[in-house]
């Protein structure tokens, strides 16, 4: 017997039933006989009941305690009592449940990319015009060597547009082996994953939260918001495209890489073709 309730049934049954005093059942309960006796005044409880559901209307976003502290110094009433009249009443605050992320499903594993087309990276950089109009860009970079294919710029990008902007890089330098990003909704859609599943390309998705798992989009897309983004204030997305194209070719030409011995993307992409060693051909008899 816990409740207050069950002890006072329990002393009337032990009197009734075996005829002992109401000290003698108290007393073997342990229950204090003014405990006992004590009968709630129903008007305090009607008073503490209109007083819950009123700060609870008021409040609808608060709990019982907070409710509660409110209450206490109109109403005698206990904090287990709020709870039981919210409930009671249905003005529990309901907590919703966040809804789990759908991830991407990586196709294949790698590291590092080890040679030209091997490794794309792509992901979403966001900025706006003086009209305070989103901006999106699409950045879409080789790993090996640093290249920076194409900034697609849009005020929104799908995943229709996603593919769109792979399938024109592809045909132009080739399609890679894997192209790694993180699990953003456009890039995950079954539209896009399916459509690299066409061209052979295996999906590498990074664990949600973990950024540095993708480090040379982050570097470029940290380099790209640093000395474009951050020094323009564009007017219209026509004047965004027009110096973000500029910014790009300035970046593959002529800014010098520190990963890639002081030379710009393209620079080094003529060096590593140079130094290929072609092998003869084995003509077996």
């Amino acid at each position: 017997m816990v409740s207050l309730a069950e002890r006072r049934r329990a002393v009337e049954y032990l009197r009734s039933e075996y005829a002992v005093s109401e000290r003698h059942a108290c007393r073997a309960l342990q229950l204090h006989r003014s405990t006992c006796r004590y009968q709630p005044r129903r008007e305090s409880i009607d008073q503490a009941l209109r007083q819950v559901v009123r700060l609870s209307g008021r409040y609808p976003c608060w709990g019982y305690r907070k409710i509660y502290e409110l209450a206490k110094p109109d109403v005698s009433v206990s904090r287990e009592r709020v709870r039981l009249i919210r409930r009671r009443e249905g003005l529990q605050v309901v907590t919703r449940r966040r809804k789990r992320r759908v991830l991407g499903k990586t196709t294949q594993w790698v590291h590092r990319a080890l040679y030209p087309n091997h490794v794309w990276s792509y992901d979403f950089v966001f900025d706006q015009t003086d009209d305070a109009r989103t901006l999106k860009f699409l950045t879409i970079v080789d790993e090996f060597t640093r290249r920076g294919f194409d900034i697609h710029c849009s005020r929104s990008i799908t995943a229709g547009d996603v593919v769109r902007v792979l399938a024109r890089l592809f045909a132009r330098y080739g399609s890679p082996e894997f192209i790694r990003s993180d699990n953003g909704t456009e890039l995950i859609s079954s539209t896009v994953r399916q459509w690299l599943a066409s061209k052979r390309v295996h999906t590498h998705y990074i664990d949600p939260g973990c950024p540095w798992q993708n480090p040379f989009n982050e570097s470029f897309n940290s380099i790209f918001r640093t000395t474009c983004l951050d020094r323009w204030l564009f007017v219209s997305l026509s004047e965004a495209r027009a110096v973000v194209k500029q910014w790009l070719e300035e970046y593959n030409t002529v800014r010098p890489h520190g990963s890639l011995n002081g030379m710009p993307p393209i620079a080094y992409i003529e060096q590593w073709t140079n130094n290929q060693i072609i092998q003869p051909e084995v003509l077996t008899l």
